[in-house]
């Protein structure tokens, strides 16, 4: 795991991945009950990864995706960022078991520590709504700087109906702050969002959990490469 953080940055705070810091080592049981597999396979078909790609997922966590998409493509470079120390602690032990060689970088979505142009592929996995309104675009400027010309970002989150409502999921016991963000992601405002950052948008594809309601995935290229 690489350290990329200097003192004042390291002390940003951030939302963990269930709301908690405390809630960490239940993450992985709740992948699993939530049936988040699903949305996870889909994210890696729309990927369409070939040989040698290089792929970053932003938000990575305890590296369930990551560790998805080695097992189903050997040959690609995996690199996975996230600022929660525990997590990825979580995810390299996980990706040592499952013998499989991912880079993992202590950062935030908002300042990605990577070159121009140095991704095929990026994931974000139910992170989007961690981040407020600012730091969602800053996300995304940076995504489309990280990327190669012919690049993709697959990006994955929480479908609100017209009424502010996770569809099928109540939000009464999510933390306030995240339950505001949420808010951004009401009907297609997140891939009209992607849009607005100079990406061309293919049709959100919907995936229904076990329990908690959907996940709308979209994927989008670099404007001019459609």
């Amino acid at each position: 795991m690489t350290e990329k953080l200097s003192q004042s940055r390291s002390e940003r705070d951030y939302i963990p991945g269930l709301g908690r810091h405390f809630l960490t080592p239940l993450y992985d049981v709740a992948h699993r009950v939530f049936g988040l597999h699903s949305v996870h396979n889909e994210m890696i078909e729309l990927a369409e990864l070939r040989g040698g790609h290089r792929v970053l997922d932003v938000g990575c966590g305890t590296g369930n995706l990551l560790r998805a998409t080695g097992r189903r493509h050997r040959s690609v470079e995996l690199v996975g960022l996230d600022p929660d120390p525990k997590a990825l602690t979580r995810a390299e032990r996980k990706a040592r078991r499952a013998g499989l060689t991912i880079r993992l970088d202590r950062g935030f979505a908002q300042e990605l520590p990577y070159e121009d142009g140095s991704f095929d592929r990026v994931f974000s996995s139910l992170m989007l709504h961690h981040l407020d309104s600012a730091s969602k675009d800053a996300l995304l400027a940076e995504v489309r700087r990280v990327l190669r010309s012919d690049g993709q970002l697959v990006l994955a989150d929480a479908v609100l109906d017209e009424q502010g409502h996770h569809r099928g999921h109540r939000q009464g016991g999510m933390r306030g702050r995240m339950r505001e963000q949420l808010q951004d992601n009401v009907g297609d405002a997140v891939a009209q969002r992607i849009a607005d950052a100079g990406f061309t948008v293919e049709p959100t594809r919907t995936v229904s959990l076990r329990i908690g309601g959907s996940i709308g995935i979209v994927s989008a290229r670099l404007d001019g490469n459609s």
